[in-house]
């Protein structure tokens, strides 16, 4: 398979993930609002998660164009999403819950895997 093709799929799945993430937490969405509640973070702080989130799916669509942006885009999530998986352990969460955080963090370490290839 084409090293190229790979990469635009790693990149476009994870800026996908990205705002799909970001919309439900900027909108306010119910089942945010019960996951700030549930990791103990006030909603206004939980929020600008969406914010980072949606700065994280813009940068990853203009890694294409200029790849330090999408470098640290997704340097930025892998920080964050390290942030999630700590809050999910610290919360004693099962496994099905963690593990969207687990994922997403697997397809932002593939994407930066791409800049060392």
């Amino acid at each position: 398979m084409n090293v190229e093709l790979v990469r635009t799929i790693v990149a476009v799945t994870f800026a996908v993930v990205c705002a799909g993430s970001a919309v439900p937490t900027l909108a306010g969405a119910p089942p945010m609002r019960d996951a700030a509640q549930h990791f103990g973070i006030p909603w206004s702080r939980y929020r600008l998660t969406g914010v980072a989130l949606l700065a994280a799916a813009v940068g990853i669509a203009a890694g294409f164009r200029w790849p330090v942006c999408g470098f640290f885009a997704a340097s930025g999530m892998v920080l964050l999403l390290f942030g999630a998986v700590y809050f999910h352990f610290r919360a004693r969460d099962p496994l099905v819950k963690l593990l969207p955080a687990v994922v997403t963090l697997a397809i932002a370490t593939a994407y930066l895997a791409g800049f060392a290839a």
